[in-house]
């Protein structure tokens, strides 16, 4: 039996990809709104807020299409190793998982409803160190605080949605304070955008961006934030 190539690479990449395609399989509705959120701060500041949940590729890809959101950054959080390499971490060894740094507008989006994209779109805040066919700590759920607030907010939230039963089984998402956030290489940066015929991206991540448009349409935003057009991540 001959298997063509574009079969082949689309197992090899469900092999070693980073992550399974959403916390939802079918669309769906999104799930309930926080029944608390974090201020909005002061007018025009930025906050920056911190996920982790499997491959960063489909992190970043969600978050560059959510209105407000100014930059999503592919990295490397929750370990001890400063200056990871992407092979230091995918080896399990440095305690980071594969994270993106998201910086937003409070007065376009809340934390708490990235929050909700976050859980409803995003990845299976289920799964315990792993996403889909990955395994290890370096693809685990985690949400990195960068206040006192985003920490209460967070917990609050985790709560609600067990308390709710919202998942079959009960989250497992960490939450932690953010220590140190180090982007990742620039080969990493917009993966998905820029190679939106990939096996990988075609089976695991296009899907997600799928389900925030139709979850989410009124902060959906067509045009992604792309890292490399603002010099990031070099």
């Amino acid at each position: 039996m001959i298997i063509g190539r574009a079969m082949l690479l689309a197992c090899f990449a469900l092999l070693i990809g980073c992550e399974r395609a959403g916390a939802v399989d079918s669309p769906g509705a999104a799930l309930p709104k926080p029944l608390g959120d974090v201020a909005p701060g002061v007018p025009g500041e930025l906050q920056t807020a911190v996920f982790a949940g499997g491959c960063f590729w489909g992190v970043q890809a969600v978050f560059q299409h959510v209105k407000g959101v100014h930059s999503a950054i592919s990295g490397y959080a929750g370990g001890t190793k400063k200056d990871p390499s992407y092979e230091a971490v995918s080896s399990g060894g440095t305690g980071h998982a594969e994270s993106v740094e998201v910086q937003f507008d409070p007065a376009q989006v809340s934390y708490g409803t990235l929050l909700r994209v976050f859980f409803s779109v995003v990845h299976d805040p289920t799964q315990l160190n792993r996403q889909g066919p990955d395994r290890g700590t370096q693809y685990r759920s985690a949400i990195f605080t960068t206040s006192a607030d985003q920490k209460r907010v967070a917990e609050a939230y985790i709560a609600q949605l067990d308390a709710a039963k919202a998942f079959k089984s009960p989250i497992v998402t960490k939450v932690s304070a953010l220590d140190a956030f180090y982007p990742a290489e620039a080969y990493h940066q917009d993966y998905a955008t820029t190679h939106p015929n990939n096996p990988y991206i075609v089976i695991n991540d296009a899907p997600k961006v799928v389900h925030l448009q139709q979850q989410f349409g009124d902060l959906y935003n067509s045009q992604p934030v792309l890292t490399r057009s603002q010099g990031g991540a070099s």
